[in-house]
């Protein structure tokens, strides 16, 4: 099901010549477009279908530090910073709030591995509370369950996709930034073996910098430059009820279900970490990369499939010429349909974990993918072999709360500036033939 985003207008001018083109109207890509055009850069944001429109705007709005693997918290705690200076910098209100987060458990082992997590964390400057049975039912009230205690990230918070994306968009427009919807980027152009411009639907742009913030479509997009970026692209479905009263006022996880407070008084409600991968060209091509992550952390989750991903699409096969058609243009929109036996089932958890709500509805089910790298990490990463080229991917579910700062490490990368977090843990390189790869830490 489309999800509505608020609309942005496209630039008057299409320019011929910039100082670095962002592909990609997601959150990284916006981000990324607004740091730029905020430091003088001239830059063009180029998106194949409509701004935040894919998984930027589809995900579960939350912006949190809490359990990330501890080579992205640095990025996460820093991105905090940014969404707080966020809608003062674009002029419009782009939902975040610090309204905390909650994790509830009725597993000892769950509670052990919080604990052991926020002992780590807090030797790089982070700070979250352990809750006992009798904080976790004060933090969680209304709940059925008896939990044994949990964890409460009270700087963690919480925005609104739909808005969030649009508005920074907007704001890179402000700036100075060029910004254009239906406009696929088919390929690079290279001088020398450098990046010397981008070919797109409308014609040639030269620049000497591309960053490519593709979500689910940039390792297809790597693969037409023989660039590996080992990807596989995840269908989450996620539901939104309607008005409800408040049980929380930001976000929690119980071990069946995980909800967001809305702007709108409603609540945007999953599953935790079930999902969805289709066999296709891509997933097989990238298989035994993904082994360890499959057997460690998804195996139990994922329901595997044969559809049309197969054949077409992000992960699907085949080769382009820039004056073609690409596969870009063929799905301006990526609009998977939502499994809604399980928002079926997501609405039950809520009745059953809060009988308060049982008079709440199923408002609407969307459906997104989530582009997933083998450790779960993002890739944030000059591309050694395309010097110019600049990848900023795979954020494995965890992209909207990262984004500012991700975005913001992207366009220091992109132009040779000093990166305000270690860009280390995120190069493209960790996944090079014969490299071990790191096995996840948390999802």
């Amino acid at each position: 099901m489309f999800v509505n985003v608020d609309p942005v207008h496209d630039s008057a001018e299409f320019p011929e010549q910039v100082d670095v083109v962002v592909i990609g109207g997601g959150i990284l890509g916006t981000c990324a477009a607004h740091e730029l055009a905020g430091r003088g850069v001239s830059v063009a944001l180029l998106e194949k279908g409509l701004i935040g429109c894919e998984q930027s705007s589809r995900n579960w709005g939350w912006v949190r530090q809490q359990n990330r693997d501890l080579y992205e918290l640095p990025l996460a705690m820093h991105s905090l910073s940014r969404w707080d200076a966020l809608s003062g910098e674009v002029g419009s209100d782009v939902g975040f709030r610090r309204s905390g987060i909650v994790y509830t458990t009725d597993n000892q082992a769950s509670l052990d591995k919080w604990e052991t997590w926020g002992n780590k964390a807090r030797e790089l400057g982070f700070t979250c509370h352990m809750m006992t049975a009798s904080e976790a039912h004060e933090r969680a009230p209304g709940t059925t369950s008896r939990w044994l205690g949990g964890v409460w990230s009270p700087t963690d918070g919480r925005a609104e996709p739909a808005m969030a994306c649009p508005a920074i968009a907007r704001g890179a427009q402000a700036r100075g930034a060029y910004v254009h919807q239906n406009c696929a980027v088919r390929g690079l152009d290279l001088t020398g073996g450098r990046v010397s411009g981008v070919w797109t639907e409308r014609g040639l742009i030269r620049t000497s910098s591309v960053i490519c913030a593709g979500g689910a479509w940039s390792s297809r997009f790597c693969r037409r430059h023989g660039i590996e970026l080992p990807s596989a692209n995840i269908m989450g479905t996620t539901i939104q009820t309607t008005p409800a009263p408040e049980v929380t006022p930001g976000c929690l996880t119980t071990p069946k279900i995980a909800l967001r407070r809305r702007l709108d008084g409603s609540y945007t409600l999953a599953m935790p970490g079930l999902g969805r991968l289709e066999v296709s060209p891509q997933s097989m091509r990238y298989a035994i990369k993904f082994y360890g992550a499959y057997r460690s952390k998804l195996a139990k989750k994922l329901q595997i499939r044969i559809g049309r991903s197969f054949f077409r699409g992000p992960e699907a096969a085949g080769r382009w010429e820039f004056d073609q058609v690409s596969p870009f243009e063929e799905q301006r929109i990526l609009d998977p349909m939502p499994d809604m036996a399980l928002a079926r089932a997501t609405l039950a958890g809520l009745h059953a974990e809060y009988p308060s709500l049982k008079n709440v509805h199923l408002a609407r089910a969307w459906a997104g993918m989530i582009d997933t790298t083998p450790d779960l990490v993002p890739v944030i990463s000059p591309v050694d072999a395309i010097p110019g080229f600049t990848v900023a991917a795979g954020c494995s579910g965890h992209g909207f709360g990262i984004g500012p700062a991700a975005g913001q490490l992207a366009a220091d990368l992109a132009t040779s500036a000093t990166p305000r977090v270690d860009s280390a843990p995120y190069h493209l390189d960790r996944f090079a033939r014969g490299s071990r790869i790191r096995q996840p830490e948390m999802m």
